[in-house]
């Protein structure tokens, strides 16, 4: 049995499970969006971080990786470590994972995703759109057991410039809370 998994947030940086394969890759039909709330790694009840979620969006790729876990023993320790890392996410998909933009054929099928819905009944953590400029003080302001929520989005950044992905989202937030952090250190 074989499963795998696809990160699209701190995954693509920190597993924080045994693999047997890591492939750099897309979905098709979603993107990456700061719309979830975190008070559980980065942020607090009281002041909630902002983590990425996925949003349905025709036409639009989400670049991240797909981790293969394979072996009950290494399939059963991924997913109890993964429903704790991610039990605000309220949702699971299957999905087809492509490597290559042009491919018609996805290089592996029911690759699992876990995502946070915008329903607030099932997942009272999501915040929603807002502007790039409070989405970014959002961020600057809050801290967490996992740290400043900051650190997350910039190392979502560096992440996904290292696989070769310039996400628009993710670049004009960072460059917003860099601005607001140079700001108020005058």
């Amino acid at each position: 049995m074989v499963m795998w998994v696809f990160g699209y947030g701190s995954l693509i940086w920190k597993a924080g499970f045994n693999y047997d394969d890591r492939l750099v890759g897309f979905i098709n039909g979603y993107r990456r969006v700061f719309y979830q709330g975190s008070t559980d790694h980065r942020g607090t009840s009281e002041y909630p971080g902002r983590t990425v979620t996925l949003e349905p969006a025709e036409g639009e790729v989400c670049w991240g990786v797909a981790y293969k876990i394979s072996g009950k023993e290494d399939e059963q320790t991924a997913l109890t470590y993964l429903e704790v890392r991610e039990k605000q996410y309220d949702k699971k998909a299957y999905v087809d994972f492509y490597t290559e933009p042009k491919a018609s054929t996805p290089a592996v099928s029911g690759v699992m995703v876990y995502i946070a819905s915008s329903d607030k009944k099932l997942n009272r953590n999501y915040l929603g759109p807002a502007s790039d400029e409070e989405i970014a003080k959002q961020i600057v302001r809050a801290q967490g057991p996992s740290g400043p929520n900051r650190d997350y989005l910039f190392q979502l950044e560096k992440a996904l410039l290292q696989i070769g992905c310039e996400d628009r989202h993710v670049m004009d937030l960072a460059k917003e809370v860099r601005r607001i952090i140079s700001e108020s250190e005058l």
